[in-house]
């Protein structure tokens, strides 16, 4: 499966878009939400010092029906409403593809994380411009269980070095007594450490942001 982090730029006709862009100190954060055939159910939870004056407007919002609060304070409100312009969730929807919650949006933009097979990515891809998103992908990556990161000796050492205090500062184990705990020789078991931390470090480097935003989803898709 694959794992991508996008950035989405809403539509200027959907409430939200209108709401955080008006109000771009304030954040967003989607808790739950979910999408019948022509609306959407949300829980929302909104901070920041202008919360009464988003909850007025979102009171007299044409595309928000049933709101009601769930929680208040003077910087922070939990609120639930229907709306009938839930396309991001449209998108998903249509794609088949879930989005991971929270999803936070600030002034705008919605930061979205999903995971699935690639064409299901390539899917959402295309049903986010149907419904006339713009975004921009922060990563994409294979999304691969530790035991597929490191083999089953790699890990092994890599455990047992942990536990033996091998990586603490100061050091509590040498390479000769971690190769000795692990009745293996001290060659073997500094290449074996060697190749893990490769791994290991190439994968964190992989998951730092960076990528080309230029290329679109499918190209990622099909590069990574």
């Amino acid at each position: 499966m694959a794992q991508a982090t996008l950035t989405i730029t809403l539509p200027e006709q959907v409430w939200i878009q209108q709401l955080s862009t008006a109000y771009p100190s304030a954040t967003f954060r989607v808790l739950a939400a979910v999408p019948d055939a022509e609306r959407g159910f949300a829980l929302v939870r909104i901070t920041g010092s202008e919360v009464a004056d988003v909850i007025e407007d979102m009171h007299e919002h044409p595309q928000l029906t049933e709101l009601s609060l769930a929680q208040r304070t003077d910087n922070e409100a939990t609120v639930h409403f229907e709306t009938t312009a839930p396309l991001l969730l449209f998108s998903s929807q249509e794609s088949g593809m879930p989005i991971e919650l929270p999803v936070e949006i600030v002034d705008g933009e919605a930061t979205v994380e999903v995971t699935g097979s690639r064409d299901r990515l390539a899917g959402l891809a295309e049903q986010l411009e149907r419904f006339g998103f713009q975004y921009r992908i922060e990563h994409v990556r294979d999304r691969l269980h530790e035991s597929q990161l490191l083999s089953e000796r790699q890990l092994e050492v890599v455990v047992t070095a942990v536990e033996e205090g091998y990586y603490d500062t100061p050091r509590r184990c040498s390479l000769t007594e971690l190769a000795d705990r692990l009745d293996i020789a001290k060659s073997t078991c500094s290449e074996t450490l060697h190749r893990a931390e490769e791994a290991i470090v190439k994968r964190f480097v992989d998951d730092l942001p960076g990528v080309d935003n230029d290329e679109s989803l499918e190209d990622q898709l099909v590069r990574s």
